[in-house]
C-alpha cells in the first residue's frame, strides 16, 4: 500500500513538472499515477475483505459526509503547500479508515482521468513541445532568409 500510495504521489509530481517540456511525457506519467492509486484501491478492497469488513457504496451517507467534509477542506485551500498544515480528523475505526482511503483514492482518480483527457486535447489542439520548437525555427528561418 505504501509503495503505490508513494508511486501515485511522485508520478503526479514528475508528471506535472515534465508537462513544461513534454505533454506526451505529461500524460504517460499522469496514467502511471492513476494506475498506482487504482492498485492502491486494489489492496485496500483486499484490507477489508480479508477482515471481513465492509466495502462502503459511493452513496452510503457515511461517504457522502467524508466527501463533503474533505472536499470543502481541500477547496478552501488557497495554495497546495497549505494542505499538510490542515487539520485532518482521522478514524480509528479500520472499516471507516480504509473507507475514507477509498474515498479519497476514487476523487483522485477521477481528477487524474479529467487532467489526461484535458492534457490530450491540449495536445491535438496545440501540438506538443518539439512541434512548437520546430514552428519557432521555421519562423526564424523565415525571417532571417
Amino acid at each position: 500500500m505504501d509503495g503505490a500510495a508513494r508511486s501515485g504521489k511522485q508520478n503526479i509530481v514528475e508528471g506535472s513538472d515534465s508537462l513544461k517540456t513534454s505533454l506526451k511525457t505529461g500524460i504517460k506519467l499522469t496514467n502511471v499515477a492513476k494506475a498506482s492509486i487504482e492498485e492502491l484501491i486494489g489492496d485496500l478492497e483486499d484490507f477489508l475483505r480479508q477482515r471481513k469488513l465492509k466495502t462502503w457504496d459511493k452513496n452510503d451517507p457515511r461517504v457522502l459526509v467524508f466527501r463533503g467534509k474533505y472536499s470543502k477542506i481541500i477547496s478552501n485551500l488557497s495554495n497546495l503547500s497549505n494542505l499538510g498544515n490542515e487539520k485532518w480528523e482521522l478514524p480509528n475505526n479500520p472499516e471507516e479508515a480504509a473507507n475514507l482511503l477509498l474515498t479519497l483514492c476514487h476523487i483522485a482518480t477521477y481528477l487524474l482521468n479529467k487532467q489526461v483527457d484535458a492534457l490530450e486535447r491540449k495536445h491535438i489542439t496545440e501540438g506538443g513541445f518539439t512541434e512548437k520548437l520546430y514552428e519557432q525555427r521555421q519562423n526564424y528561418r523565415n525571417l532571417h532568409k
